[in-house]
């Protein structure tokens, strides 16, 4: 008599074939490249409106983890029961929702905005991006379902989606950073990706024997969406009349989103990053009208007898021009090679040195000759570079400076005692690399301002000449005595500027919609 328990047969099972894995491997992968995509593009969507920084990074990832997480536990319970609601159906609605974002963000935005910068950027990243993401997250858990149903190795299975979809999503971020942001808008991109997704939905309806009238519905959204595509990428690329404005130029680019706009009941043409003017002309004289610019190109003055500047920031390109007036050649460096080609193009821009396009730390560090004047003027999408102020980057621009030579750093902010703190710790950053210190702002008497520091290893002296004294009668006012006490130093490994600033960077956005327009921060 056999006593040994009943062993049971082991369950037979088969490789998934060729077939399979493209659909499955090829479906984790499109999704996982979709996610990076729709994250890297958040900032595009909502960065015009509340400026590109740590804040709107922070309220992206945040919102992308969340939405992934809900999107990964829902799929996982989803694929386990036995529901209509199946991985054509995730995809599905991932490309609807994510066709929807270019139609509702200007609305959403203006919804949320009463909530200031730090809530309004999340609510609407949390708002726009949420629903599409949660689809895409559910993808993995039904493929992993699906492709373990009739295999017994589910480990390596399993493992194998991930790293896939993580490939994906790698593949997707450099295929959107180093080619396709730089030669289609947002908007066209956002599209295109909707239509493919659309298109696999419709591949996958096939695959499963999903009923035939959802897939007469997805390959409806094909066509509408794939004809949205299309017009986008035709004429989306320009903008036209909007609201009084007239958009001459329009190009985004791996910095920010750059444009020329004409206000022809001003007579004033404007160049804008993102969410912040870099550039203005009057068109009827060509002259710059950025009040800080009155002050700076006053520098020769304090530098008699200038030969070489460097200009670390181009915008429009006005300085260089002023300069060029007291026999002062310039060179300039610019990061974004759009705002050097608008200068050129749209602002009369002459160079009179040379034009280095890349990010400052970088170019500055390969220079090879010294400066009398050095003019720090970066300012984009609404905040400051801050990695261009710190302690470590105004002693390479130090190293830049003939003996003697002046540094001039335009930093925005406000004049009131209790708001002075970002501006106090720029003037002690700067003191702890310089011996000697002026500082000017742009319009006397407004407490949000254009603050212009004047640093150098020798005395910042007005010239003697006689003609001075009108300079000197000018600037009389403008002085503004700061004690660097109560400032906080900024370093690499230290920068609390963004902090500092978020009053500064709400306010901006307020001027300038009340400058410009609030229409002039969506595409």
């Amino acid at each position: 008599m056999n006593n040994r328990p009943d062993r049971k047969l082991p369950r037979r099972v088969r490789r998934l074939s060729f077939f399979d894995k493209c659909v499955f491997y090829g479906t984790v992968s499109i999704t996982g490249a979709a996610v990076m995509m729709v994250e890297l593009l958040g900032t595009r969507i909502i960065g015009p409106y509340y400026g590109v920084s740590l804040i709107v990074w922070s309220s992206l990832l945040s919102v992308s983890l969340l939405a992934l997480a809900v999107g990964y536990y829902f799929g996982g319970v989803l694929a386990d029961r036995k529901t209509i609601f199946r991985l054509p159906h995730a995809v599905f609605f991932a490309a609807v929702t994510i066709s929807l974002i270019p139609l509702v963000s200007e609305a959403v935005q203006i919804f949320c905005n009463p909530l200031g910068l730090r809530f309004g950027a999340l609510s609407s990243a949390f708002i726009l991006f949420t629903p599409c993401l949660v689809f895409l997250g559910m993808a993995g858990p039904f493929v992993i379902q699906m492709a373990t149903q009739q295999v017994e190795d589910v480990g390596s299975t399993s493992g194998s989606v991930y790293a896939i979809s993580t490939v994906g999503s790698v593949f997707g971020t450099l295929l959107l950073g180093f080619f396709l942001l730089p030669l289609f808008g947002t908007h066209a991109i956002l599209l295109v990706l909707s239509l493919l997704l659309a298109c696999l939905a419709f591949g996958l309806a096939i695959y499963t024997n999903i009923h035939r009238r959802f897939s007469v519905a997805t390959l409806a959204v094909v066509v509408f969406v794939g004809g949205s595509a299309v017009w986008q990428l035709q004429n989306g690329a320009r903008g036209g009349a909007m609201q009084g404005y007239e958009v001459l130029f329009e190009q985004e680019t791996h910095y920010g989103w750059v444009r020329v706009v004409d206000q022809p009941k001003k007579n004033i043409r404007w160049l804008m990053s993102d969410a912040s003017t870099i550039g203005a002309e009057d068109n009827r004289s060509g002259r710059g009208l950025l009040a800080y610019q009155a002050v700076v190109r006053l520098l020769p003055w304090f530098k008699p007898g200038a030969k070489k500047a460097l200009l670390v920031g181009l915008g429009a390109g006005h300085l260089v021009g002023d300069f060029q007036r007291y026999g002062v050649q310039t060179d300039a460096i610019e990061i974004d090679p759009a705002v050097a080609h608008a200068a050129r193009e749209f602002f009369d821009f002459q160079p009179t040195g040379k034009v280095l396009v890349g990010d400052a730390r970088y170019r500055i560090k390969q220079l090879d000759e010294q400066y009398d004047l050095i003019v720090h003027d970066c300012f984009t999408g609404g905040a400051e570079p801050f990695h261009l102020l710190s302690q470590e980057m105004i002693g390479e621009l130090k190293t830049k400076l003939k003996p003697g030579g002046i540094l001039a750093v335009n930093f925005v902010g406000f004049t009131e005692a209790e708001k002075l703190k970002p501006v106090k710790s720029i003037a002690l950053t700067l003191d702890q690399n310089f011996a000697y210190r002026k500082t000017y702002v742009a319009m006397p008497e407004e407490p949000f301002n254009d603050f212009i520091f004047m640093v150098s290893d020798a005395p910042v002296l007005l010239s003697e000449h006689p003609a001075a004294e009108n300079v000197a009668h000018w600037l009389a006012p403008r002085e503004f005595h700061i004690n660097a006490e109560g400032g906080e130093l900024i370093t690499d490994d230290y920068n609390p500027l963004e902090y500092l600033q978020m009053a500064k960077a709400e306010h901006y956005r307020d001027v300038l919609v009340a400058r410009v327009g609030e229409s002039i921060l969506f595409r």
